[in-house]
């Protein structure tokens, strides 16, 4: 049995989903990355917390480097930051439509250009990103165009990259959640949200958290989108 402590980086990572996947992590003995904008020191030794803007090419190229500097390798690379702005589409700004992007797509380019290199000399590694249903069932209740456009676009990159880097070793799946619960949603609207999954409730950090630990001990799984949205996938 292998005693190399493994590593993550998750992206993200100062609160909700990103939070509780550190955590989870964390419980499984790895050593954590955690990167987001506001993110402040951990007490934890076993946790690296390195503050950025995951949209700026150098962040994604800085955090492997302090990953790899501090903890020697990265096994695991979980795109969790992302932003949703919810609107009517002729509604959107272009300031709104840049930030989404900026976020949403580049946050994950750049540090994933950068995480690649180090799995391939380690010999293996997996990526996760953390998409929507959204991009796969669009809801008239919830005007979205910029999150199917942004995540949608993750969702095939996933797939892509699976395939590219399939007989190398790295591993690339998805979490596509329903809505969850997080700092995001705040509780007033918790009932409404609830009723837009067939079973009338919203998720928990938890049930995403878990489903990214699922794929973590599926060898024979890449270029997985993984639902875990209370039934949205399969309708109303």
């Amino acid at each position: 049995m292998s005693d190399i402590q493994k590593v993550a980086v998750v992206t993200g990572a100062s609160q909700g989903l990103g939070e509780g996947i550190v955590q989870a992590y964390r419980k499984r003995g790895y050593r954590v990355v955690a990167t987001s904008r506001s993110i402040k020191p951990s007490e934890d030794p076993g946790i690296l917390a390195v503050a950025g803007d995951i949209g700026d090419p150098a962040t994604g190229k800085r955090v492997i480097e302090e990953a790899v500097a501090a903890f020697g390798r990265v096994d695991t690379l979980v795109n969790n930051a992302g932003i949703f702005i919810p609107s009517a589409f002729t509604d959107y700004t272009a300031e709104q439509y840049r930030r989404k992007l900026h976020t949403n797509l580049d946050g994950f380019f750049f540090i994933t250009q950068a995480a690649i290199p180090q799995m391939l000399k380690q010999g293996g590694g997996h990526i996760v990103q953390i998409t929507t249903t959204l991009v796969d069932h669009a809801d008239g209740r919830v005007p979205s165009v910029l999150a199917s456009l942004t995540k949608g676009g993750l969702a095939a990159a996933t797939r892509s990259l699976a395939i590219e880097y399939a007989t190398r070793g790295i591993r690339v799946n998805a979490v596509s959640p329903g809505i969850i619960k997080t700092p995001m949603n705040p509780p007033a609207t918790h009932q409404t949200l609830a009723a837009l999954h067939p079973v009338n409730r919203m998720g928990e950090v938890e049930d995403i958290a878990q489903a990214v630990l699922y794929l973590e001990d599926a060898p024979f799984v890449t270029g997985e989108i993984l639902h875990v949205d209370g039934g949205m996938i399969a309708g109303h």
